[in-house]
């Protein structure tokens, strides 16, 4: 249980004080990575003062989050340490992944330049005290909607970018061909995730024992699983495909078919900012809208003539625009021309244009047999 922390104003000052310092450390502008000395921005102390601080910190700055992004020109955004197909570095510190172009979404919108991004690589037990502590502006790191998440962390969900399921992958040599047959087996995981919980779940639930081999980073958990530390490797089931490709000989491993769980993945942002919330969820629905519209990177300048209502609201040159979300009214089309729809950023990072070659399936849109739905622009 959470106990309620009440602080002293000196306090939360102090600690203000000590995040303001922090934004002005060094950057590595190369690699577009915070490098901020780990231990000062992971110690666990900040869990709680964040937690008081959560829904005021913005506020007791004296600007918002926009305001905040505008006046430094960047947005910090918050990524996994290196999942293929949703955010990993290459070798010169480019960063690529369907978070990372949700990330750049938001600054096409916002700043109207998809490369004023500085991303935080953050492992599951850092994202949640970063985002609290004001260290990110917005948490796009594969990192599942529940219930407790949106009710005691002082956050909130602006939507679902992925919506996935947790499976398992195990060596052929083992020759299982499903998760019921693991009873007894060593388990690699994620310390943490909604993923530790979920396998603890079922294996009671089944009445199997299991020896959980934790793991900090998803690198990690590969290297553990490719060593023999362990005989299962479990995660999301789209990362898990992503996985396969570090190891030494990919076709030695095989994903169950089998997904145990419900794992709607999306951007999360601090409470006590509704402006802020606001432009994240709507960056995600222009993206589906765009692609319900059959707008796209390559005919977007041409769809600015259209004579279709819908179009004119998306593009701005009709309807509510950017008004109401302190944007320009062309935010949406920056979105769009910049990064591309939902269906173009889905298939070259984990679609049939990438390596992972995932199915669009359930994240396709409502009217092609899949549950992506945006509300309209009007």
């Amino acid at each position: 249980m959470i106990k309620k922390v009440v602080w002293p104003v000196t306090c939360i000052t102090d600690m203000l004080k000590k995040n303001t310092t922090r934004k002005t450390q060094e950057w590595d502008m190369k690699a577009n990575i915070d490098r901020t000395p780990v231990k000062s921005r992971r110690r666990s102390w900040l869990a709680g003062a964040a937690l008081a601080l959560g829904s005021i910190s913005t506020m007791a700055m004296g600007a918002s989050t926009l305001e905040s992004v505008k006046e430094r020109g960047y947005l910090q955004c918050g990524v996994n340490t290196g999942l293929p197909g949703f955010s990993a570095p290459d070798e010169k510190g480019n960063w690529s992944g369907l978070d990372v172009e949700v990330c750049q979404s938001i600054a096409a919108a916002v700043l109207g330049d998809k490369s004023k991004v500085r991303y935080t690589p953050l492992t599951s037990k850092e994202r949640f005290t970063a985002l609290q502590s004001g260290e990110i502006d917005v948490l796009s790191r594969n990192t599942t909607w529940t219930q407790t998440r949106d009710n005691t962390l002082g956050l909130n969900f602006a939507g679902v970018a992925y919506y996935d399921g947790q499976g398992f992958m195990v060596s052929k040599s083992l020759g299982v061909r499903s998760v019921r047959e693991l009873d007894g087996a060593a388990v690699c995981v994620l310390s943490g995730s909604t993923t530790e919980l979920n396998l603890a779940d079922y294996f009671r639930q089944h009445g199997m024992e299991y020896e959980a081999v934790n793991y900090d980073t998803a690198d990690q958990t590969v290297k553990g699983f490719e060593s023999g530390r362990c005989d299962v490797l479990t995660a999301d089931q789209s990362g898990l495909y992503g996985q396969r490709l570090r190891l030494a000989k990919p076709a030695s491993a095989v994903v169950l078919p089998e997904v145990i769980s419900k794992e709607p993945l999306g951007p999360v942002v601090r409470q006590g900012d509704d402006q802020w919330l606001n432009i994240v969820k709507w960056t995600l629905f222009a993206l589906v809208n765009a692609e319900e519209l059959d707008i796209n990177s390559m005919n977007v300048d041409k769809m600015q003539k259209s004579t279709n209502p819908a179009v004119a609201r998306f593009m701005g040159s009709d309807g509510p625009g950017g008004k109401g979300l302190g944007l320009s009214d062309d935010w949406a089309y920056q979105i769009v021309k910049q990064v591309g729809n939902y269906g173009e950023i889905f298939e070259r990072n984990v679609g049939d244009k990438s390596p992972l070659k995932v199915a669009r399936g359930i994240n396709s849109l409502w009217n092609q047999g899949g549950i992506l739905y945006a509300p309209p622009f009007r």
